[in-house]
Protein backbone atom coordinates (compact mmCIF):
# COMPACT_ATOMS: atom_id res chain seq x y z
CA UNK A 1 0.00 0.00 0.00
CA UNK A 2 2.90 2.24 0.78
CA UNK A 3 3.55 2.03 -3.32
CA UNK A 4 0.52 4.15 -3.78
CA UNK A 5 -0.07 5.95 -0.98
CA UNK A 6 3.84 6.64 0.20
CA UNK A 7 4.83 6.01 3.60
CA UNK A 8 2.25 7.37 6.04
CA UNK A 9 -1.45 6.83 5.60
CA UNK A 10 -4.13 5.73 7.47
CA UNK A 11 -6.42 2.33 7.14
CA UNK A 12 -9.64 2.13 8.87
CA UNK A 13 -10.06 -1.09 10.96
CA UNK A 14 -13.67 -0.85 11.41
CA UNK A 15 -14.50 2.82 12.78
CA UNK A 16 -10.98 3.26 14.05
CA UNK A 17 -8.80 5.04 12.11
CA UNK A 18 -4.90 3.40 12.29
CA UNK A 19 -2.25 5.81 11.18
CA UNK A 20 0.43 3.64 9.47
CA UNK A 21 4.48 4.84 9.20
CA UNK A 22 6.28 2.78 6.20
CA UNK A 23 10.03 3.02 6.06
CA UNK A 24 13.11 4.08 8.47
CA UNK A 25 12.67 7.49 7.90
CA UNK A 26 9.37 8.23 8.58
CA UNK A 27 9.60 6.02 11.85
CA UNK A 28 12.96 7.66 12.70
CA UNK A 29 11.18 11.07 11.77
CA UNK A 30 8.06 10.25 14.25
CA UNK A 31 9.39 8.19 17.31
CA UNK A 32 12.75 10.07 17.62
CA UNK A 33 13.32 13.61 15.77
CA UNK A 34 9.23 14.24 16.54
CA UNK A 35 8.95 11.86 19.70
CA UNK A 36 7.49 14.63 21.82
CA UNK A 37 4.72 15.24 19.39
CA UNK A 38 3.70 11.35 19.15
CA UNK A 39 4.23 10.17 22.55
CA UNK A 40 0.68 9.87 23.18
CA UNK A 41 -1.22 6.61 23.25
CA UNK A 42 -4.54 5.26 22.35
CA UNK A 43 -6.30 2.88 24.29
CA UNK A 44 -8.10 -0.34 23.08
CA UNK A 45 -12.24 -0.05 23.63
CA UNK A 46 -11.55 -3.82 25.42
CA UNK A 47 -9.54 -2.44 27.85
CA UNK A 48 -10.74 1.35 28.11
CA UNK A 49 -13.82 0.88 30.45
CA UNK A 50 -11.59 -0.58 33.42
CA UNK A 51 -8.25 1.84 33.02
CA UNK A 52 -9.89 4.99 32.22
CA UNK A 53 -6.92 6.24 31.40
CA UNK A 54 -4.71 5.56 34.81
CA UNK A 55 -1.24 3.77 34.73
CA UNK A 56 1.81 3.92 32.96
CA UNK A 57 0.78 1.93 29.99
CA UNK A 58 -2.44 3.37 29.16
CA UNK A 59 -2.21 7.50 30.24
CA UNK A 60 -0.82 11.00 28.58
CA UNK A 61 0.40 14.08 29.02
CA UNK A 62 1.40 14.94 32.23
CA UNK A 63 0.24 11.70 34.22
CA UNK A 64 2.27 9.71 31.84
CA UNK A 65 5.35 11.48 32.16
CA UNK A 66 5.14 11.14 36.25
CA UNK A 67 4.30 7.66 36.16
CA UNK A 68 7.39 6.58 33.30
CA UNK A 69 9.99 8.54 35.69
CA UNK A 70 9.06 7.13 38.51
CA UNK A 71 8.92 3.65 36.91
CA UNK A 72 11.91 3.76 35.78
CA UNK A 73 13.75 4.87 38.43
CA UNK A 74 12.37 2.06 40.34
CA UNK A 75 13.13 -0.48 38.36
CA UNK A 76 16.61 0.87 38.14
CA UNK A 77 16.90 0.55 42.14
CA UNK A 78 15.62 -3.04 41.91
CA UNK A 79 18.35 -3.93 38.99
CA UNK A 80 16.81 -3.71 35.66
CA UNK A 81 19.74 -3.61 33.50
CA UNK A 82 22.40 -4.13 36.21
CA UNK A 83 24.25 -6.71 37.28
CA UNK A 84 21.67 -8.24 40.38
CA UNK A 85 18.82 -8.59 37.82
CA UNK A 86 21.30 -10.86 35.76
CA UNK A 87 21.61 -13.04 39.06
CA UNK A 88 17.76 -13.06 39.22
CA UNK A 89 17.73 -14.32 35.85
CA UNK A 90 20.03 -16.89 36.29
CA UNK A 91 19.10 -18.21 39.44
CA UNK A 92 15.18 -18.61 38.48
CA UNK A 93 16.34 -20.00 35.01
CA UNK A 94 17.98 -22.95 37.60
CA UNK A 95 14.64 -23.34 38.62
CA UNK A 96 13.50 -23.84 35.10
CA UNK A 97 15.87 -26.42 34.19
CA UNK A 98 14.98 -28.43 37.12
CA UNK A 99 11.23 -28.14 35.88
CA UNK A 100 12.67 -29.41 32.48
CA UNK A 101 14.60 -32.27 33.91
CA UNK A 102 11.44 -33.77 35.27
CA UNK A 103 10.02 -34.17 32.09
CA UNK A 104 13.14 -36.75 31.34
CA UNK A 105 13.27 -36.19 27.44
CA UNK A 106 9.72 -36.20 26.92
CA UNK A 107 7.49 -33.87 24.75
CA UNK A 108 6.16 -31.02 26.83
CA UNK A 109 4.62 -27.76 25.65
CA UNK A 110 6.50 -25.47 27.44
CA UNK A 111 4.40 -22.18 27.43
CA UNK A 112 3.01 -22.21 31.69
CA UNK A 113 6.74 -23.04 32.26
CA UNK A 114 8.58 -20.31 30.23
CA UNK A 115 5.55 -18.00 31.91
CA UNK A 116 6.10 -18.88 35.10
CA UNK A 117 9.82 -18.64 34.97
CA UNK A 118 9.37 -14.59 33.30
CA UNK A 119 6.34 -13.85 35.86
CA UNK A 120 8.82 -14.74 38.96
CA UNK A 121 11.25 -12.85 37.51
CA UNK A 122 9.01 -9.78 37.82
CA UNK A 123 7.17 -10.69 40.62
CA UNK A 124 10.64 -10.19 42.14
CA UNK A 125 10.24 -6.48 41.86
CA UNK A 126 6.81 -5.84 41.48
CA UNK A 127 5.73 -8.26 44.68
CA UNK A 128 9.29 -8.41 46.57
CA UNK A 129 9.34 -12.27 46.29
CA UNK A 130 8.84 -15.17 43.46
CA UNK A 131 6.72 -17.60 43.57
CA UNK A 132 6.69 -21.64 43.73
CA UNK A 133 5.74 -23.26 40.45
CA UNK A 134 3.26 -25.67 42.05
CA UNK A 135 1.84 -22.44 44.27
CA UNK A 136 -1.68 -22.69 43.81
CA UNK A 137 -2.12 -18.62 43.81
CA UNK A 138 0.65 -18.42 41.44
CA UNK A 139 -0.81 -21.10 39.18
CA UNK A 140 -4.11 -19.25 39.09
CA UNK A 141 -2.46 -15.82 38.23
CA UNK A 142 -0.85 -17.89 35.07
CA UNK A 143 -4.07 -19.04 34.10
CA UNK A 144 -5.67 -15.42 34.35
CA UNK A 145 -2.52 -13.89 32.17
CA UNK A 146 -2.88 -16.57 29.12
CA UNK A 147 -6.88 -16.50 29.57
CA UNK A 148 -6.92 -12.44 29.19
CA UNK A 149 -4.61 -12.64 25.84
CA UNK A 150 -6.35 -15.06 24.83
CA UNK A 151 -9.46 -13.33 25.22
CA UNK A 152 -8.00 -10.27 23.90
CA UNK A 153 -7.04 -11.73 20.26
CA UNK A 154 -10.70 -13.95 20.34
CA UNK A 155 -12.94 -12.84 17.25
CA UNK A 156 -15.29 -10.76 19.17
CA UNK A 157 -13.13 -8.61 21.32
CA UNK A 158 -11.77 -7.62 17.92
CA UNK A 159 -15.21 -6.75 16.91
CA UNK A 160 -15.46 -4.52 20.05
CA UNK A 161 -12.11 -2.88 18.85
CA UNK A 162 -13.50 -1.73 15.57
CA UNK A 163 -17.30 -0.71 16.43
CA UNK A 164 -17.12 -0.18 20.42
CA UNK A 165 -20.07 2.80 19.79
CA UNK A 166 -22.28 0.37 18.66
CA UNK A 167 -21.47 -2.96 21.12
CA UNK A 168 -20.81 -1.35 24.32
CA UNK A 169 -24.50 -0.93 24.54
CA UNK A 170 -24.86 -4.70 24.07
CA UNK A 171 -24.26 -8.09 26.76
CA UNK A 172 -22.23 -10.53 25.03
CA UNK A 173 -19.01 -12.68 24.95
CA UNK A 174 -17.03 -8.96 24.32
CA UNK A 175 -17.39 -8.46 27.91
CA UNK A 176 -15.76 -11.33 29.05
CA UNK A 177 -12.47 -9.92 29.74
CA UNK A 178 -14.32 -7.51 32.11
CA UNK A 179 -14.55 -10.29 34.80
CA UNK A 180 -10.61 -11.58 34.04
CA UNK A 181 -9.27 -8.04 34.46
CA UNK A 182 -11.78 -7.60 37.45
CA UNK A 183 -9.93 -11.22 39.02
CA UNK A 184 -6.42 -9.48 38.26
CA UNK A 185 -7.19 -6.08 40.10
CA UNK A 186 -8.40 -8.69 43.10
CA UNK A 187 -5.26 -10.22 43.25
CA UNK A 188 -3.04 -7.40 42.91
CA UNK A 189 -5.15 -5.33 45.51
CA UNK A 190 -4.68 -8.45 48.18
CA UNK A 191 -0.69 -7.57 47.56
CA UNK A 192 -1.16 -4.27 48.06
CA UNK A 193 -2.90 -4.27 50.84
CA UNK A 194 -0.52 -6.79 53.08
CA UNK A 195 2.56 -4.40 51.84
CA UNK A 196 0.60 -1.65 53.54
CA UNK A 197 -0.01 -3.84 56.76
CA UNK A 198 3.51 -4.46 56.98
CA UNK A 199 5.41 -1.27 55.27
CA UNK A 200 8.29 0.30 56.33
CA UNK A 201 9.10 3.83 55.19
CA UNK A 202 13.06 3.02 55.40
CA UNK A 203 13.45 -0.19 53.57
CA UNK A 204 11.19 -0.39 50.85
CA UNK A 205 11.14 -4.31 49.43
CA UNK A 206 9.58 -3.81 46.33
CA UNK A 207 7.85 -1.89 43.59
CA UNK A 208 4.62 -1.62 45.53
CA UNK A 209 6.46 -0.13 48.78
CA UNK A 210 8.14 2.50 46.69
CA UNK A 211 4.73 3.60 45.30
CA UNK A 212 3.57 3.46 48.67
CA UNK A 213 6.04 5.92 50.29
CA UNK A 214 5.80 8.45 46.95
CA UNK A 215 1.98 8.42 47.76
CA UNK A 216 2.53 9.44 51.71
CA UNK A 217 5.03 11.90 50.30
CA UNK A 218 2.52 13.73 48.11
CA UNK A 219 -0.33 12.84 49.99
CA UNK A 220 -1.30 16.80 50.36
CA UNK A 221 -0.70 17.45 46.56
CA UNK A 222 -3.97 17.59 45.15
CA UNK A 223 -2.65 17.35 41.28
CA UNK A 224 -0.35 14.28 42.29
CA UNK A 225 -0.85 11.19 40.15
CA UNK A 226 0.23 8.94 42.67
CA UNK A 227 -2.67 6.98 44.19
CA UNK A 228 -3.85 3.46 44.47
CA UNK A 229 -5.79 3.33 41.35
CA UNK A 230 -2.42 4.58 39.09
CA UNK A 231 -0.26 2.17 41.12
CA UNK A 232 -2.71 -1.40 40.58
CA UNK A 233 -2.71 -0.25 36.80
CA UNK A 234 0.70 0.53 36.59
CA UNK A 235 1.40 -3.08 38.23
CA UNK A 236 -1.25 -4.71 35.92
CA UNK A 237 0.67 -3.03 32.65
CA UNK A 238 4.30 -3.86 34.17
CA UNK A 239 3.19 -7.96 34.77
CA UNK A 240 1.10 -8.70 31.86
CA UNK A 241 3.28 -6.79 29.64
CA UNK A 242 6.23 -8.13 30.70
CA UNK A 243 5.29 -11.86 30.83
CA UNK A 244 3.60 -12.10 27.39
CA UNK A 245 6.04 -10.54 25.38
CA UNK A 246 9.39 -12.22 27.21
CA UNK A 247 7.79 -15.68 27.45
CA UNK A 248 6.49 -15.47 23.75
CA UNK A 249 10.05 -14.06 22.59
CA UNK A 250 11.58 -17.33 24.22
CA UNK A 251 9.41 -19.64 22.74
CA UNK A 252 10.55 -18.08 19.61
CA UNK A 253 14.08 -18.84 20.45
CA UNK A 254 13.64 -22.47 21.40
CA UNK A 255 11.46 -23.41 18.02
CA UNK A 256 14.55 -21.74 16.09
CA UNK A 257 17.01 -24.11 17.89
CA UNK A 258 14.99 -26.90 17.41
CA UNK A 259 14.83 -26.15 13.48
CA UNK A 260 18.49 -25.21 13.72
CA UNK A 261 20.57 -27.75 15.74
CA UNK A 262 23.54 -27.21 14.70
CA UNK A 263 23.68 -23.47 16.83
CA UNK A 264 22.74 -25.24 19.95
Amino acid sequence: MHEKYGPVFTVYLGTRPVLVLCGHQAVKEALIDKAEEFSGRTTKPTLERVVEGYGVGFSNGERWKQLRRFSITVLRNFGMGKKSIEERIQEEAQFLLEELRKTKGKPLEPTHLLSRATSNIISSIVFGERFDYENEEFQALMKIIHNFFLEMSSTWSQLYDMFPTLLKYFPGPHTRIYNIVSDVFLFIGKRVKKNQETLDSNFPRDFIDCFLIQMEKEKDNPFSEFNIKNMEITIFTLFFAGTETVSSTLRYGFLLLMKYPEVQ
